[in-house]
């Protein structure tokens, strides 16, 4: 937050600080410990006194008064998060295939893939997967187009079809979907983490109800 260097000096601005991510006095902190994604290494950033042009402030767009942060709605831009957990749901659909293939009880004697219930399961996982790509590549022809209003519901679309994908592979496969040695509950810990990326869920649902009931 800053104050206007012109017009009303009184009246403080809110924006973004575009800071070189070589520049002096940058320091990360190992912080990360979340329940997924871990490998994205999201650590915290400090930054001492770290010089900066005046043009690295950047001030969010005001819209009838209001600070509108567009990192904050959804965008084309904002689609590589979808995009990537359609990728982790994929993972696990790739998993979930080879583990059906190989496992092979005693008591049945033959690969469970070949019964009738893993069967269903996977069409389940690839109808999922199917449908989030289809509401991506739509959503992002569209946009490409013109306007998209509903490109957060889409993005919750996508988020409630991944998450279902891989919780299918999980709940099908029981207790060895939940180890270690296998990578499925990993995938379930990263998928899981769609729902924290803005606009969350709840925002998204409120601002396309009021944009249909017009209120």
């Amino acid at each position: 937050m800053a104050d206007e260097p012109d017009g009303d000096p009184g009246r403080p601005r809110v924006g973004h600080v575009i800071v070189p991510a070589d520049a002096r006095g940058i320091s990360w902190h190992d912080t990360w410990g979340h329940l997924g994604l871990r490998a994205s290494n999201t650590h915290d950033v400090v930054y001492d006194d770290v010089p900066l042009p005046r043009d690295a402030f950047v001030e969010i767009p005001r819209v009838d008064g209001v600070y509108r942060d567009p990192a904050a709605t959804a965008g084309l831009g904002s689609f590589g998060h979808p995009a990537l957990y359609i990728g982790v749901a994929r993972a696990a659909r790739a998993a979930f295939v080879r583990y059906a293939r190989e496992r092979v009880p005693t008591a049945l004697g033959r690969p469970i893939a070949t019964t009738e219930r893993i069967q269903t399961v996977a069409g389940e996982i690839d109808a999922q997967i199917a449908q989030a790509e289809a509401i991506l590549y739509g959503a992002l022809l569209r946009g490409d187009e013109g306007h998209l209003p509903q490109l957060s519901v889409l993005k919750v679309q996508i988020g409630r079809s991944v998450i279902a994908a891989v919780q299918a592979a999980v709940a099908a496969l029981g207790n060895p979907a939940l180890t270690r040695h296998q990578p499925f509950e990993r995938h379930l810990r990263d998928v899981l983490c769609v729902r924290v990326h803005p606009p969350q869920e709840d925002t998204a649902l409120l601002a396309a109800g009021r944009r249909l009931l017009g209120v």
